[in-house]
């Protein structure tokens, strides 16, 4: 990852009005949909609109390792537009903080022919190289429960959470992908207490970072 700050993300051009909704990294089905009853009635068409990504779902992956005083975790900070671009919006309730970068566990997409449990154990093991810089077995990953929904009620993507020790396992630099989102980007290895605490600080706002961490500490608990 490059270490080169990143000071701001500069709009070059706005292409929303021509762009086609069924094109790009999200697709967006504009619908008109009615509900269809057990009766046989139905209700008045109502629009509807879908978040679709082309690469459907997503794996997280929390990366740990036994430190000396206790379990350690491994975080990444990501350039955000659409967080970043929040400043020119108007939220119900002000937010002075800057989210050109957002700090979150390792993710990435699940891949075409990425099936069934071995192909999202894969992917994890797979992004854990590419965004972290261990190399790990697809064996090595635990999946922790079911995935879940980031926005139901427009995204049909779901992630799937999973985790893995790196515990004595030699680190190299993470190759990445090559997109400029992961310039300036920075790996931190965090106690429990000081993710719990940027958690709750608001340093760190990523959902399936603190979902995983919690199904982590659940698991370890049985």
């Amino acid at each position: 990852m490059s270490v080169t700050p990143v000071r701001d993300i500069e709009i070059v051009e706005d292409f929303s009005s021509t762009a086609r909704c069924d094109e790009g990294f999200l697709w967006v089905r504009r619908l008109r949909a009615r509900n269809l009853r057990a009766d046989g009635t139905h209700s008045a068409v109502y629009r509807i609109d879908v978040v679709d990504r082309p690469k459907l779902d997503a794996v997280a992956v929390l990366v740990w390792r036994q430190g000396p005083s206790g379990p350690e975790f491994l975080t990444r900070t990501n350039l955000r537009p659409a967080a970043h671009f929040r400043k020119d919006l108007k939220p119900v309730v002000p937010d002075p903080r800057s989210h050109l970068f957002c700090e979150e566990i390792v993710a990435g997409l699940l891949e075409p022919g990425e099936d069934g449990l071995p192909g999202l154990k894969a992917r994890a093991a797979a992004e854990v190289l590419e965004e972290a810089g261990f190399a790990v077995s697809a064996d090595a990953i635990v999946v922790l429960g079911q995935p879940f929904f980031v926005a139901p009620g427009i995204l049909s993507e779901k992630i799937f959470v999973s985790a893995v020790d790196v515990t004595g396992l030699a680190q190299t630099e993470p190759e990445g992908d090559g997109s400029p989102l992961e310039e300036g980007g920075v790996l931190r290895w965090r106690t429990e207490a000081s993710l719990r605490q940027a958690i709750a600080d608001g340093t760190v706002m990523d959902a399936k970072t603190e979902l995983a961490l919690e199904r982590w500490k659940a698991s370890r608990a049985r």
